[in-house]
């Protein structure tokens, strides 16, 4: 279990996706650009399965924002996409209606 503490770390943000290409180097990633409002990041995403790349464009998700970067098959990753997933496929976590890109999620 973690402490409360320590789920206050996590920078949980409300981003917009701007660009969805396919990963160079793998057949089930995306690498995602998304807005933050005060900033860009390049995200990592293992969503294609689920998603054609032109439903995401323009979507608002709820990312990571302070997650270390991580390279993934070659390909830096700069925070987190956060997504359920269960028998039916993956459900990317989004608000249930449009709020300001940036907006902390608490």
């Amino acid at each position: 279990m973690i402490t409360f503490e320590d789920f206050k770390k996590l920078e949980l943000k409300v981003a917009k996706i701007k660009e969805v290409t396919d990963h160079p180097n793998a057949d089930r990633l995306y690498v995602v650009i998304v807005d933050l409002g005060d900033k860009t990041k390049q995200l990592v995403a293992g969503i294609k399965s689920s998603y054609k790349k032109e439903d995401l464009v323009g979507r608002e998700v709820v990312i990571v924002d302070n997650l270390e970067p991580a390279t993934l098959k070659g390909v830096e990753s700069q925070g987190m996409l956060l997504a359920a997933s269960d028998d039916n496929g993956i459900a990317i976590i989004t608000p249930d209606r449009e709020v300001k890109i940036g907006s902390i999620v608490k």
